[in-house]
Protein backbone atom coordinates (compact mmCIF):
# COMPACT_ATOMS: atom_id res chain seq x y z
CA UNK A 1 0.00 0.00 0.00
CA UNK A 2 1.11 3.78 -0.73
CA UNK A 3 2.73 5.19 2.26
CA UNK A 4 -0.16 6.86 4.31
CA UNK A 5 0.14 10.28 4.29
CA UNK A 6 -3.15 11.05 6.44
CA UNK A 7 -2.84 14.19 6.62
CA UNK A 8 -3.40 17.50 4.21
CA UNK A 9 -4.15 19.30 7.74
CA UNK A 10 -1.39 21.11 9.04
CA UNK A 11 -0.48 24.95 9.60
CA UNK A 12 -1.37 25.79 6.39
CA UNK A 13 -4.38 23.97 6.18
CA UNK A 14 -3.55 21.38 4.53
CA UNK A 15 -0.60 18.88 5.87
CA UNK A 16 -1.45 16.55 8.57
CA UNK A 17 1.28 14.04 7.88
CA UNK A 18 4.45 13.60 10.31
CA UNK A 19 6.83 16.90 10.64
CA UNK A 20 8.59 17.31 7.42
CA UNK A 21 12.48 17.76 7.72
CA UNK A 22 13.05 19.84 5.16
CA UNK A 23 16.37 20.82 3.50
CA UNK A 24 17.27 23.22 1.29
CA UNK A 25 15.61 21.76 -1.48
CA UNK A 26 15.40 18.53 -0.87
CA UNK A 27 12.64 17.27 1.84
CA UNK A 28 12.36 14.00 3.26
CA UNK A 29 9.33 13.07 4.71
CA UNK A 30 8.59 9.97 7.46
CA UNK A 31 6.11 7.34 6.18
CA UNK A 32 3.52 5.88 8.25
CA UNK A 33 1.88 3.16 6.29
CA UNK A 34 -1.89 2.41 5.88
CA UNK A 35 -3.45 -0.88 5.03
CA UNK A 36 -5.71 -1.20 1.35
CA UNK A 37 -8.75 -1.41 3.13
CA UNK A 38 -8.54 1.83 5.40
CA UNK A 39 -6.86 4.27 2.98
CA UNK A 40 -9.76 4.01 0.76
CA UNK A 41 -11.96 4.06 4.09
CA UNK A 42 -10.50 7.36 4.77
CA UNK A 43 -10.45 8.79 1.65
CA UNK A 44 -14.02 7.58 0.68
CA UNK A 45 -15.27 9.49 4.31
CA UNK A 46 -13.22 12.75 3.70
CA UNK A 47 -14.88 12.50 0.11
CA UNK A 48 -18.35 12.20 1.59
CA UNK A 49 -18.29 15.11 4.03
CA UNK A 50 -16.57 17.00 1.71
CA UNK A 51 -18.93 17.28 -1.12
CA UNK A 52 -21.67 16.91 1.78
CA UNK A 53 -20.89 20.27 3.20
CA UNK A 54 -20.33 22.04 -0.41
CA UNK A 55 -24.00 21.05 -1.44
CA UNK A 56 -25.13 22.47 1.60
CA UNK A 57 -23.03 25.38 1.06
CA UNK A 58 -23.99 25.40 -2.55
CA UNK A 59 -27.70 25.66 -1.34
CA UNK A 60 -26.62 28.33 0.97
CA UNK A 61 -25.06 30.10 -2.11
CA UNK A 62 -28.12 29.56 -4.36
CA UNK A 63 -30.63 31.22 -1.58
CA UNK A 64 -28.41 34.05 -1.08
CA UNK A 65 -28.58 34.94 -4.37
CA UNK A 66 -32.24 34.13 -4.83
CA UNK A 67 -32.99 36.77 -2.60
CA UNK A 68 -32.61 40.80 -3.11
CA UNK A 69 -32.50 41.36 1.45
CA UNK A 70 -29.49 39.12 2.04
CA UNK A 71 -27.40 40.34 -1.33
CA UNK A 72 -28.59 44.54 -0.10
CA UNK A 73 -27.44 43.20 3.59
CA UNK A 74 -23.77 43.82 4.92
CA UNK A 75 -24.50 41.02 6.99
CA UNK A 76 -25.13 38.16 4.43
CA UNK A 77 -22.63 39.33 2.25
CA UNK A 78 -20.40 38.37 4.52
CA UNK A 79 -21.81 35.48 5.67
CA UNK A 80 -21.70 34.71 1.84
CA UNK A 81 -18.46 35.64 1.77
CA UNK A 82 -17.46 33.11 4.55
CA UNK A 83 -19.13 30.35 2.67
CA UNK A 84 -17.21 30.94 -0.78
CA UNK A 85 -14.10 31.34 1.18
CA UNK A 86 -15.05 27.66 3.39
CA UNK A 87 -15.54 26.14 -0.34
CA UNK A 88 -12.42 27.10 -1.67
CA UNK A 89 -10.30 25.93 1.27
CA UNK A 90 -12.27 22.62 1.81
CA UNK A 91 -12.06 21.96 -2.00
CA UNK A 92 -8.19 22.05 -1.86
CA UNK A 93 -7.56 20.67 1.51
CA UNK A 94 -9.56 17.32 0.16
CA UNK A 95 -7.92 17.76 -3.10
CA UNK A 96 -4.61 17.44 -1.28
CA UNK A 97 -5.66 14.58 0.83
CA UNK A 98 -6.66 12.25 -2.05
CA UNK A 99 -3.05 13.57 -4.10
CA UNK A 100 -1.43 12.55 -1.34
CA UNK A 101 -2.43 8.77 -1.25
CA UNK A 102 -2.86 9.16 -5.43
CA UNK A 103 0.34 10.09 -6.12
CA UNK A 104 2.22 11.43 -2.94
CA UNK A 105 4.71 13.59 -4.69
CA UNK A 106 3.19 16.38 -6.86
CA UNK A 107 5.45 18.64 -8.91
CA UNK A 108 6.42 22.09 -6.96
CA UNK A 109 4.37 24.43 -8.70
CA UNK A 110 1.23 22.48 -8.69
CA UNK A 111 2.25 21.87 -4.64
CA UNK A 112 2.79 25.90 -4.22
CA UNK A 113 -0.57 27.08 -5.80
CA UNK A 114 -2.41 24.59 -3.89
CA UNK A 115 -0.54 25.59 -0.48
CA UNK A 116 -1.19 29.21 -1.35
CA UNK A 117 -4.81 28.73 -2.07
CA UNK A 118 -5.17 26.94 1.49
CA UNK A 119 -3.07 29.73 3.18
CA UNK A 120 -5.28 32.68 1.89
CA UNK A 121 -8.24 31.16 2.50
CA UNK A 122 -7.45 29.72 6.25
CA UNK A 123 -6.42 33.36 6.67
CA UNK A 124 -8.99 34.92 5.21
CA UNK A 125 -12.00 33.26 7.91
CA UNK A 126 -11.14 34.83 11.05
CA UNK A 127 -10.57 38.39 9.98
CA UNK A 128 -14.26 37.70 8.22
CA UNK A 129 -15.50 36.08 11.90
CA UNK A 130 -14.00 39.19 13.26
CA UNK A 131 -15.95 41.89 10.65
CA UNK A 132 -19.08 39.89 11.37
CA UNK A 133 -19.02 40.25 14.79
CA UNK A 134 -17.98 43.78 14.24
CA UNK A 135 -21.55 44.28 12.39
CA UNK A 136 -23.26 42.40 14.86
CA UNK A 137 -21.69 44.78 17.34
CA UNK A 138 -22.96 48.16 15.89
CA UNK A 139 -26.36 46.37 14.75
CA UNK A 140 -26.77 45.96 18.48
CA UNK A 141 -25.04 49.11 20.26
CA UNK A 142 -25.10 52.00 17.82
CA UNK A 143 -28.36 50.93 15.95
CA UNK A 144 -29.42 54.79 14.86
CA UNK A 145 -26.00 54.65 12.99
CA UNK A 146 -26.22 51.20 11.48
CA UNK A 147 -27.45 51.61 8.24
CA UNK A 148 -24.76 54.78 7.54
CA UNK A 149 -21.88 52.83 8.81
CA UNK A 150 -22.19 49.32 7.58
CA UNK A 151 -23.38 50.10 3.61
CA UNK A 152 -22.84 47.76 0.58
CA UNK A 153 -19.82 49.30 -0.88
CA UNK A 154 -18.24 49.39 3.05
CA UNK A 155 -19.18 45.96 3.10
CA UNK A 156 -17.34 44.82 -0.25
CA UNK A 157 -14.28 47.52 0.56
CA UNK A 158 -14.18 45.32 3.53
CA UNK A 159 -13.97 41.94 1.88
CA UNK A 160 -11.06 43.17 -0.29
CA UNK A 161 -9.67 44.33 2.17
CA UNK A 162 -9.80 40.97 3.69
CA UNK A 163 -8.30 39.25 0.84
CA UNK A 164 -5.32 41.73 0.76
CA UNK A 165 -4.26 41.22 4.15
CA UNK A 166 -3.86 37.50 3.70
CA UNK A 167 -1.87 38.01 0.33
CA UNK A 168 0.52 40.16 1.79
CA UNK A 169 0.91 37.85 4.96
CA UNK A 170 0.98 34.80 2.52
CA UNK A 171 2.90 35.74 -1.04
CA UNK A 172 6.08 36.80 0.44
CA UNK A 173 6.43 33.12 1.04
CA UNK A 174 6.28 32.56 -2.63
CA UNK A 175 8.48 35.04 -3.40
CA UNK A 176 11.48 34.50 -1.13
CA UNK A 177 11.03 30.77 -2.17
CA UNK A 178 11.52 32.18 -5.60
CA UNK A 179 14.74 34.61 -4.83
CA UNK A 180 16.33 31.61 -2.44
CA UNK A 181 16.20 28.13 -3.58
CA UNK A 182 17.62 26.94 -7.08
CA UNK A 183 15.99 26.34 -10.77
CA UNK A 184 16.02 22.87 -10.33
CA UNK A 185 13.81 22.97 -6.74
CA UNK A 186 10.80 24.10 -9.02
CA UNK A 187 11.33 21.25 -11.48
CA UNK A 188 10.83 18.59 -8.89
CA UNK A 189 8.32 16.95 -7.25
CA UNK A 190 7.72 16.66 -3.91
CA UNK A 191 5.26 15.83 -0.93
CA UNK A 192 3.32 18.72 -0.59
CA UNK A 193 3.58 20.23 2.91
CA UNK A 194 4.08 24.32 3.54
CA UNK A 195 7.44 23.53 4.96
CA UNK A 196 8.70 21.40 1.93
CA UNK A 197 6.90 24.17 -0.77
CA UNK A 198 8.33 26.77 1.17
CA UNK A 199 11.71 25.60 3.57
CA UNK A 200 13.41 28.16 4.38
CA UNK A 201 13.61 28.49 8.18
CA UNK A 202 13.14 32.16 8.36
CA UNK A 203 9.51 31.80 7.04
CA UNK A 204 8.55 29.38 9.81
CA UNK A 205 9.63 32.23 11.88
CA UNK A 206 7.65 34.53 9.95
CA UNK A 207 4.74 31.53 10.11
CA UNK A 208 4.67 31.58 14.17
CA UNK A 209 4.88 35.28 14.79
CA UNK A 210 1.67 36.01 11.81
CA UNK A 211 -0.52 32.78 13.82
CA UNK A 212 0.59 35.04 17.07
CA UNK A 213 -0.44 38.07 15.36
CA UNK A 214 -3.94 36.61 14.18
CA UNK A 215 -4.69 34.83 17.53
CA UNK A 216 -3.76 37.60 19.59
CA UNK A 217 -5.88 40.42 17.17
CA UNK A 218 -9.12 38.06 16.61
CA UNK A 219 -10.04 37.02 20.09
CA UNK A 220 -8.95 40.96 21.34
CA UNK A 221 -11.27 41.84 18.89
CA UNK A 222 -14.40 39.20 20.03
CA UNK A 223 -13.49 39.50 23.65
CA UNK A 224 -13.82 43.61 23.71
CA UNK A 225 -17.15 43.32 21.62
CA UNK A 226 -18.96 40.57 23.22
CA UNK A 227 -18.56 42.59 26.81
CA UNK A 228 -19.18 45.46 25.04
CA UNK A 229 -22.66 44.26 24.17
CA UNK A 230 -23.37 43.01 27.50
CA UNK A 231 -22.03 45.85 29.32
CA UNK A 232 -24.86 47.78 26.93
CA UNK A 233 -27.59 45.92 27.55
CA UNK A 234 -27.35 46.08 31.18
CA UNK A 235 -26.59 50.11 31.27
CA UNK A 236 -30.22 49.77 30.10
CA UNK A 237 -31.37 47.81 32.70
CA UNK A 238 -33.10 45.59 30.49
CA UNK A 239 -31.34 42.75 27.86
CA UNK A 240 -33.30 42.64 24.52
CA UNK A 241 -33.90 39.48 22.54
CA UNK A 242 -31.80 41.27 19.79
CA UNK A 243 -28.59 41.75 22.74
CA UNK A 244 -29.10 38.10 24.12
CA UNK A 245 -28.82 36.77 19.87
CA UNK A 246 -25.96 38.62 19.53
CA UNK A 247 -24.04 37.69 22.26
CA UNK A 248 -24.91 33.91 21.45
CA UNK A 249 -24.06 34.46 18.07
CA UNK A 250 -20.65 36.02 18.98
CA UNK A 251 -19.84 33.01 21.33
CA UNK A 252 -20.38 31.08 18.27
CA UNK A 253 -17.94 33.28 16.40
CA UNK A 254 -15.42 32.64 18.73
CA UNK A 255 -16.16 28.77 18.99
CA UNK A 256 -15.34 28.90 15.50
CA UNK A 257 -12.55 30.88 15.60
CA UNK A 258 -11.06 28.64 18.19
CA UNK A 259 -11.15 25.47 16.26
CA UNK A 260 -9.93 27.70 12.83
CA UNK A 261 -7.03 29.05 15.22
CA UNK A 262 -6.00 24.77 16.23
CA UNK A 263 -4.13 24.81 13.30
CA UNK A 264 -1.47 27.62 14.60
CA UNK A 265 -1.06 24.69 17.19
CA UNK A 266 -0.55 21.49 14.45
CA UNK A 267 2.93 21.59 14.95
CA UNK A 268 3.19 21.14 18.44
CA UNK A 269 -0.10 18.82 18.25
CA UNK A 270 1.82 16.46 15.88
CA UNK A 271 4.45 16.52 17.91
CA UNK A 272 2.57 15.48 21.13
CA UNK A 273 0.28 12.63 18.91
CA UNK A 274 4.15 10.82 18.07
CA UNK A 275 5.07 10.67 21.42
CA UNK A 276 1.72 9.72 22.62
CA UNK A 277 0.51 7.34 20.12
CA UNK A 278 3.44 5.91 17.41
CA UNK A 279 1.95 2.77 16.87
CA UNK A 280 -1.12 4.98 15.69
CA UNK A 281 0.04 8.10 14.37
CA UNK A 282 -1.32 7.95 11.14
CA UNK A 283 -5.09 7.73 12.63
CA UNK A 284 -4.68 10.46 15.04
CA UNK A 285 -3.05 12.71 12.55
CA UNK A 286 -6.38 11.66 10.25
CA UNK A 287 -8.25 12.61 13.43
CA UNK A 288 -6.25 15.82 13.65
CA UNK A 289 -7.24 16.54 10.10
CA UNK A 290 -11.03 16.44 10.46
CA UNK A 291 -10.77 18.75 13.64
CA UNK A 292 -8.87 21.12 11.93
CA UNK A 293 -10.21 21.21 8.39
CA UNK A 294 -14.03 19.61 8.49
CA UNK A 295 -15.34 20.93 11.62
CA UNK A 296 -14.84 24.41 11.45
CA UNK A 297 -16.05 24.60 7.73
CA UNK A 298 -19.67 22.99 9.23
CA UNK A 299 -20.10 25.87 11.59
CA UNK A 300 -20.89 28.54 9.42
CA UNK A 301 -23.88 26.51 7.60
CA UNK A 302 -25.35 25.88 11.38
CA UNK A 303 -24.88 29.42 12.33
CA UNK A 304 -26.81 31.29 9.52
CA UNK A 305 -28.74 27.88 7.62
CA UNK A 306 -30.24 27.28 10.78
CA UNK A 307 -30.24 29.61 13.76
CA UNK A 308 -31.11 32.73 11.31
CA UNK A 309 -34.95 32.86 10.89
CA UNK A 310 -35.12 35.13 7.94
CA UNK A 311 -32.50 32.88 6.05
CA UNK A 312 -33.91 29.40 7.36
CA UNK A 313 -37.08 30.24 6.30
CA UNK A 314 -35.89 30.89 2.33
CA UNK A 315 -33.55 27.62 2.56
CA UNK A 316 -36.29 25.45 3.77
CA UNK A 317 -38.68 26.45 1.36
CA UNK A 318 -36.05 26.48 -1.39
CA UNK A 319 -35.28 22.77 -0.34
CA UNK A 320 -39.37 21.75 -0.11
CA UNK A 321 -40.03 23.57 -3.38
CA UNK A 322 -37.00 21.47 -5.02
CA UNK A 323 -37.59 18.32 -3.48
CA UNK A 324 -41.41 18.96 -4.50
CA UNK A 325 -40.72 19.25 -7.67
CA UNK A 326 -38.60 16.53 -7.99
CA UNK A 327 -41.11 14.53 -7.07
CA UNK A 328 -43.53 16.03 -9.29
CA UNK A 329 -41.13 14.91 -12.27
CA UNK A 330 -40.60 11.40 -10.78
CA UNK A 331 -44.45 10.89 -10.64
CA UNK A 332 -44.86 12.30 -13.93
CA UNK A 333 -41.91 9.85 -15.57
CA UNK A 334 -43.71 6.73 -13.81
CA UNK A 335 -47.18 8.03 -15.06
CA UNK A 336 -45.76 8.16 -18.65
CA UNK A 337 -43.83 4.81 -18.66
CA UNK A 338 -46.68 3.02 -17.79
CA UNK A 339 -48.71 4.19 -20.89
CA UNK A 340 -48.16 3.43 -23.81
CA UNK A 341 -47.17 5.76 -26.61
CA UNK A 342 -50.34 7.53 -28.78
CA UNK A 343 -47.94 6.77 -32.73
CA UNK A 344 -48.70 2.88 -31.52
CA UNK A 345 -51.89 2.67 -30.67
CA UNK A 346 -53.85 0.01 -33.08
CA UNK A 347 -50.42 -1.15 -34.21
CA UNK A 348 -49.22 -4.49 -33.27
Amino acid sequence: MRRGPTDQAGDDGMSAISEAAATAGNASVAEYRDSFGKAVAKNVLVVAIGLSLNYVNVCLMYTFCKHQIFYLSPRYILFFHLVVNDMIQLSASVALFILSYAVYRIGVGLCCAFILTALVTSENTPLNLACMAAECYVAVCLPLSHARLCTVRRTLLLVGAIWGASLVSTLPDLLFTLATEPARFFSGRIFCLRETAFPSPVLALKRDVTYAAYLVLVWSVLFFLYFRILFTARSANKETKKAKKARRTIVLHGVQVLLCMTMYAVPLVKGALLLAFPKNYSDSLFACYVVVQILPRAISPIIYGVRDKCFRKHLRNYIVCQSGYDSRRRAMNGSHAGRPSRRNLGHP
